[in-house]
């Protein structure tokens, strides 16, 4: 049987208050958006105890490429001719959006683009969507700047 205390996070030494708990500490602290460092800048201790490569790359390549896929194909759509890159303001319904695509799971969109059209899975956006809810929580939550590739949009 599953537990859900987090025994999973304890370092080697069974100490769930070490490099964890001073991640979950910080986590907690709110700062000005210009004194406050991404989550992934945080001190090595702390950065190699959540290893983004052998801790999720790893677990979900394809999964992660296909994201990858419906941003790209979404910046072709939304911001024709632009570099890649996320513009906040033209959808901020991530939660409808999120429900819609997973009732739609299993099934897919079909975008044109340049004249060609693109399927993309329901489950494929409902995952970008949740990223993007995600990393505005936490932006929001610790007062993180934008990411580099995030643009504020103006309408």
């Amino acid at each position: 049987m599953a537990k859900w205390d987090h025994d999973d996070l304890r370092d080697q030494s069974g100490d769930v208050d070490g490099v964890h708990g001073e991640f979950q500490r910080r986590a907690m602290v709110k700062t000005a958006p210009s004194s406050r460092k991404r989550l992934i800048e945080a001190d090595s201790k702390t950065r190699k105890a959540f290893p983004m490569c052998t801790g999720l790359l790893d677990y979900f390549p394809d999964a992660l490429a296909y994201v990858a896929r419906v941003s790209y194909l979404g910046n072709a759509k939304h911001n024709p001719g632009e570099p890649m890159h996320h513009a906040r303001g033209k959808s901020m319904d991530h939660p409808d959006c999120i429900a819609r695509h997973l009732v739609e799971r299993g099934g897919v969109d079909v975008v044109e683009i340049d004249g060609v059209e693109h399927e993309i899975k329901h489950t494929g956006a409902l995952a970008w969507r949740a990223l993007a809810l995600l990393q505005e929580e936490i932006e929001q939550e610790q007062g993180l700047p934008l990411p580099r590739a995030a643009k504020t949009m103006v309408l």
